[in-house]
């Protein structure tokens, strides 16, 4: 295991071009439930589809009511080792960004500046119909203060967080962005994601299949860890913490 992060240290140390991609694992050690895992948000409600919130008042009151109840844990959460790092890394010419899957904003938080969100952050409320942005707070506060879904402030449109949902398409701008940053990588770094979500799950391949290095660290086996050129299994923290001291001494 340890030449294994020896030999990751050395070769993001003198890679030109690396990207990260990140999963829900990479949130759970701030606090932040795995979405999918039992107790997670979907295991308690079931998720409101996107042309239920457009044509039905009742269950854009259903969304709003979830998002306010998971709301807290995202305000709470604090950036853990491995976001840290990775914003030190992108400072440092290690990192030129990284792609998420994750919707807590906590990269952000944590200063990186070049990050692909492909689902979206749940720190923002966007209008469907003029395109407006809010912060979440202050909305989720009036939805709970009015116990009623908030119009928004400039058009009266329809306001949602500014994620994607089930049956919403994918923002083609930064999948295309994202599979590019994958193309043009010499080192893909995957971390904390199971890698079966499409279209997300394929950026490893894509990477790989254009001379790039993979390596997939997760607590559990993946799909790809097949033709990865290292894989960890372990917690992540612990792994990124050694990352971390590692690459500062090269």
């Amino acid at each position: 295991m340890a030449d294994k992060k020896f030999l990751i240290a050395e070769w993001l140390s003198e890679s030109s071009n690396s990207v990260a991609f990140t999963g829900a694992g990479v949130s759970t050690e701030s606090g932040i439930s795995d979405f999918r895992s039992p107790g997670g948000v979907w295991s308690k409600s079931q998720p409101v589809y996107f042309q239920d919130f457009l044509n039905s008042p009742e269950s854009r009151y259903e969304y709003w009511r979830q998002k306010s109840e998971s709301h807290p844990e995202f305000m709470q959460a604090e950036p853990n080792v491995t976001h840290t790092t990775l914003a030190e890394w992108e400072r440092q010419g290690n990192l030129r960004g990284l792609i998420t899957q994750n919707i807590d904003g906590l990269h952000e938080v944590a200063g990186n500046e070049h990050i692909l969100e492909l689902h979206g952050t749940a720190r923002h409320i966007g209008c469907l119909d003029c395109d407006a942005r809010f912060g979440a707070d202050e909305m989720v506060q009036q939805f709970l203060s009015d116990d009623a879904v908030p119009d928004c402030p400039n058009c009266s449109g329809i306001l949602k967080h500014a994620t994607i949902s089930f049956g919403q398409m994918l923002k083609p701008a930064v999948i295309s962005e994202a599979k590019a940053w994958s193309v043009e990588c010499d080192l893909f770094l995957a971390m904390g994601s199971s890698l079966v979500v499409e279209p997300a799950a394929s950026l490893p391949v894509i990477a790989k299949q254009n001379g790039a290095k993979l390596v997939i660290m997760n607590r559990d086996e993946t799909p790809l860890d097949s033709i990865a050129d290292i894989v960890v299994n372990s917690p992540l923290g612990e792994t990124m913490s050694e990352l971390r001291e590692l690459v500062a001494k090269r």
